[in-house]
């Protein structure tokens, strides 16, 4: 009698034999009737205007793994013309080729009992996707025929579909932009893409906690510069990584930025105007809505974070623009005309540089003015008119340093509900060195600050789309103006010129000398071609004005040429020399 245990491996060695028949009879039989219900799920699910093309299909039940080698999804450009006709065509296609796909540890039981399709992994290697856009009209109307769901359309075949998890590495991404027969494309390279915890059944798709069946998508996009559409600008960042799961997108070194040198870019762009360059270390979406995102477009997030970046406007005068109306451009109105809704609870800034520079065309000269290491907070950034209802303020509470020297706070108000655009701005500027405005004043009007303090300014002012209206405090002392026109004039004129600015059009300090404090109340007008920012600025500069007691015969005599300035100083003298020559006559006739 042969021992027990040789017994026992022969009959374990028959039962291997036996389920390894078993598994490659089954994978001869079911690889045909696989691939035809494949192919005929992708035709039902798409309409026919796919089909499914591969080299190999190898199936091993017995281990639960499927291995598809060189497959490829192919658009029928005939059929989404029919599609076209009948006013059908999705905006979307795309063409897919994947050197390889894995699916790997599938229960054979569950599909046989249950109609269950279980799997632990799905890899990709080496996708190639082209997606294509082409709009039609027709698909921004309701739609009266129902939008089939991904589970209706293989609830055919199987009761519902889980995957554990899918990776897909080093993917190849092409857009095209479809319009009147030309294509506007754009590439991505090595793109990353984690799935966690897919399901597809009859209740997956109203689940909360999922979003399009997954509990999680992680998507990593490498370095990407696009040039926009215009070529006027391209825009650029480091990475891109979004995570549904934790609600987060996050973008590290972006960019925007002129894609031509200066005359190129106005010779092209056909006009003048300034130019942007924007540019943020860090860029981070919080709890966003991602199905708000992809099913309407809608930005809809807690916070919003700007981290260690600069912004920078430059304007060029030897290129004019148009002279067109300004007016319902500033920014709480651009948001408002916004197509797709956005809602931010709360956008934070942090080490933020905003720099404004211009060319002057008469001195050819650039000035600049500079915030510096800007931070701070808005709140309530939307265009969601149900959201307005319940608070139409969108404010701003911002610190920068001016000219990277004095303190400004500053806070903004705005009416979002308003129809003539009302706002409120007020704030406070810190102890600094006048001189340090220089830098824009030298250039651009050919005046510059020879000495003086700023001990403080405050300022609170209400507008709206035609008017600024407010008070505007300047406390300061020591303050002395030299023109630079004058510099090649005689040493006398010069300094008979400077007594005059400086002792009879300008008080040297507020209070004067006279222990006057004076305010300025403004009441400002808005030139319909000035910006929202200029139009701020011209506001607290008439408020500068009325404090260092320069009214508008002042200002004329002070910013007037050097000739002009030489004029008076000339008819200054003439005056004092007749004052003193007639008290002269009258001392001899005494």
């Amino acid at each position: 009698m042969r021992p027990v245990w040789k017994w026992v491996i022969g009959i374990v060695a028959f039962i291997i034999i036996g389920l390894m028949s078993a598994t490659w009879y089954l994978s001869t039989r079911w690889k045909p009737i696989v691939e035809d219900q494949l192919k005929e799920a992708i035709k039902n699910a798409s309409d026919s205007l796919y089909t499914l093309k591969y080299d190999d299909l190898d199936i091993s039940l017995g281990l639960g793994n499927v291995i598809v080698t060189n497959a490829e999804l192919i658009p029928d450009s005939t059929i989404y013309k029919e599609m076209d006709l009948r006013k059908e065509a999705p905006n979307n296609r795309v063409h897919i080729k994947v050197s390889k796909i894995k699916i790997l540890n599938f229960s054979i039981r569950e599909i046989l009992v249950n109609k269950k399709l279980k799997i632990k992994t799905i890899a990709f290697e080496s996708p190639k996707i082209h997606l294509m856009n082409e709009f039609h009209a027709y698909n921004d109307t309701l739609s009266t025929k129902p939008q089939k769901t991904l589970y209706e359309s293989v609830k055919k075949f199987l009761n519902a579909i889980q995957v554990g998890g899918v990776e897909v590495a080093d993917i190849d991404f092409k857009y095209s932009q479809l319009d009147k027969g030309k294509s506007t494309n754009m590439e991505i390279k090595k793109v990353n893409l984690k799935v966690r915890d897919v399901l597809i059944d009859s209740t997956s798709i109203d689940d909360s906690a999922r979003f399009y069946h997954t509990k999680m998508i992680d998507l990593e996009i490498p370095e990407f510069e696009y040039t926009l559409p215009g070529g006027l600008y391209k825009a650029k960042f480091e990475k891109l990584k979004i995570n549904t799961e934790e609600q987060n997108i996050l973008l590290t070194k972006v960019s925007y930025a002129p894609a031509l040198k200066k005359e190129a870019f106005y010779q092209k762009k056909g006009k003048g105007g300034s130019i942007s360059t924007i540019q943020f270390d860090t860029l981070r979406l919080e709890q966003l809505d991602f199905k708000s995102l992809m099913r309407n477009k809608q930005v809809i997030a807690r916070r919003m974070q700007v981290k260690n970046g600069s912004v920078r406007i430059a304007a060029d005068k030897r290129f004019p623009g148009p002279p067109t109306s300004k007016i319902g451009q500033a920014p709480h109105q651009r948001i408002l005309q916004m197509k797709s809704l956005i809602r931010l609870d709360t956008v934070f800034l942090e080490h933020v540089d905003v720099t404004y520079s211009e060319f002057s065309k008469k001195y050819m000269r650039e000035g600049s003015i500079s915030f510096n290491q800007a931070r701070g907070y808005l709140t309530n950034v939307t265009n969601d008119s149900v959201a307005l209802v319940k608070n139409k303020w969108m404010r701003a509470d911002l610190f920068a340093k001016v000219m990277d020297r004095g303190v400004l706070h500053v806070k903004f108000g705005f009416d979002m509900l308003s129809k003539n655009g009302e706002h409120t701005y007020s704030g406070s500027l810190g102890a600094m060195n006048a001189t340090a405005f220089n830098r824009i004043l030298r250039p651009l009007l050919n005046v510059e600050i020879a000495s003086g303090n700023i001990q403080k300014i405050e300022f609170d002012f209400q507008a709206n789309d035609h008017r600024n209206w407010g008070t505007f405090k300047f406390d300061y002392n020591h303050l002395k103006i030299n023109l630079i026109e004058l510099a090649e004039k005689k040493a006398s004129t010069k300094l008979a010129v400077s007594f005059l600015v400086n002792n009879i059009l300008l008080n040297d300090s507020n209070p004067d000398a006279n222990k006057i404090y004076h305010v300025g109340h403004v009441n400002y007008k808005r030139v319909a071609q000035h910006t929202f920012f200029k139009t701020l600025w011209q506001s607290l500069l008439a408020g500068i004005k009325e404090c260092v007691g320069m009214s508008p015969e002042r200002e004329a005599k002070l910013m007037g040429t050097a000739e002009k300035a030489t004029g008076t100083v000339s008819k200054t003298k003439t005056f004092f020399n007749k004052l003193f020559k007639k008290k002269d006559k009258e001392k001899d006739k005494k």
